[in-house]
Order: structure tokens, then sequence, then C-alpha cells
């Protein structure tokens, strides 16, 4: 067992990691709607431990819109992806992006950005 310990060590901080966004961009396609592409740094290591999605957020926390990543990046790091057709609502100037990870969740953090024009 005292053998054990140093591995468990050195295996703790990849699983520790969250996704980081590196970049947001935001295009205004309508209206009131809006294509997000996010730019997500992981190390991902395969099916179990995986950055699986982002969502656009209110700053209230309401969610406006999530784009679910369904398979590993492992080889594709930074990777970008987006998602079309988020409404914002009127008067919004700016927004929150939160990232998730197999098997942990939402980060606790999100990224504030503003809305083009504001």
């Amino acid at each position: 067992m005292k053998h054990l310990l140093p591995l468990l060590l050195i295996a703790v901080p990849a699983f520790a990691e969250e996704p980081v966004i590196e970049d947001v961009a935001i295009t205004k396609t309508g209206e009131d709607t809006y294509r997000f592409s996010v730019t997500i740094r992981h190390p991902d290591t395969g099916w179990d431990h995986y950055a699986d999605g982002w969502r656009v957020l209110d700053m209230n926390g309401n969610e406006l819109g999530m784009r679910v990543l369904f398979h590993p990046h492992e080889n594709e790091q930074p990777f970008t992806r987006s998602l079309d057709g988020v409404v914002i609502p009127a008067g919004t100037t700016e927004v929150q992006v939160q990232a998730r990870d197999l098997p942990k969740g939402w980060n606790e953090g999100t990224t504030i950005v503003p809305l083009p024009g504001s």
C-alpha cells in the first residue's frame, strides 16, 4: 500500500484539471440570435475523462444554449466547436460561458464575455 500512494498522487492532477475556455467568438446572426464558437483546452484521456460540453448562461445563471460534445478530443487540443441559434434577450450586454467535463460536471467558474455591439 505504501508504494501505491505516490502513484495515486501522480494520477490526481490529471483528473483535477477543469476544461479551460481559451476563446469565445460571438457573431450576431439575427435580431436576437447569435452564433457562439468556443475554444476549449482540456487534458482528455479517453471516454472516461473528457470535456463533454459547454453552455451559454445569462448573468443570472439561466441557460440560453448548450453544446454537447459527444467524444474525447485527445489529439485535438485546443479545439473549437460552435453553436448556432442562441437567443439572447434584448438589452443583454454580456453572457457567461461555462465548460463541463466527464466525470466532474460543470466548472465552478464561468467566462464572462460581452456581446458584439455592447
